[in-house]
């Protein structure tokens, strides 16, 4: 099995996976297999243990919540499996059309003070924004896309290096700077 996705709860007791073949696997620490599961809804390709459930995102789209407790994981050993339950949006429910977004009315700034100065520049057909102010790298800033406008200067409260790097996220008040 090579896993298309996997798990490893805070406990650390078990360790749940998924193959491109439509299983979900749970083992032991010890890496001994205690149960295979067919999803019948697709293969894992995404999955997250919470509160003694494991819940999988799967290639046709998806969501399976499976019961991951002790008790669970027991009566799965045994072969006792429960049935599952498929659970649909009901077709009554009122379908919610999105709002028209007006047009944002940005607070202005004259200077910088102690905020952060991000430029927004057209790179090809994009609008890209990155920061001005010393002493920074020259990435770009994850920035609301409905406010940036070609050679505009925006003041933030500052900026923050995204968990994975080579970008910044902007935090705070946005400012547009005169």
């Amino acid at each position: 099995m090579s896993p298309l996705s996997s798990t490893l709860p805070s406990s650390g007791r078990h360790v749940f996976a998924g193959d491109n073949h439509s299983s979900v696997y749970c083992f032991d620490a010890s890496g001994e297999r205690l149960w295979k599961l067919a999803t019948g809804c697709g293969s894992a390709f995404s999955m997250q243990y919470l509160d003694d459930r494991l819940y999988i995102v799967t290639t046709d789209g998806t969501l399976a919540c499976i019961d991951a407790s002790e008790a669970a994981i027991a009566a799965a050993r045994t072969g006792s499996v429960p049935q599952p339950v498929d659970v649909k949006a009901a077709a009554s429910l009122e379908a919610v059309e999105p709002s028209v977004v007006l047009e944002t009315v940005l607070e202005t700034a004259s200077e910088a003070g102690d905020g952060v100065v991000v430029e927004c520049v057209r790179e090809g057909e994009r609008l890209r924004v990155r920061v001005v102010s010393p002493g920074y790298e020259s990435w770009n800033v994850q920035f609301p896309k409905e406010i940036r406008e070609a050679g505009a200067r925006y003041l933030v409260d500052g900026v923050r290096s995204a968990g994975r790097g080579g970008f910044y996220r902007a935090y705070g008040e946005i400012r547009r700077l005169l």
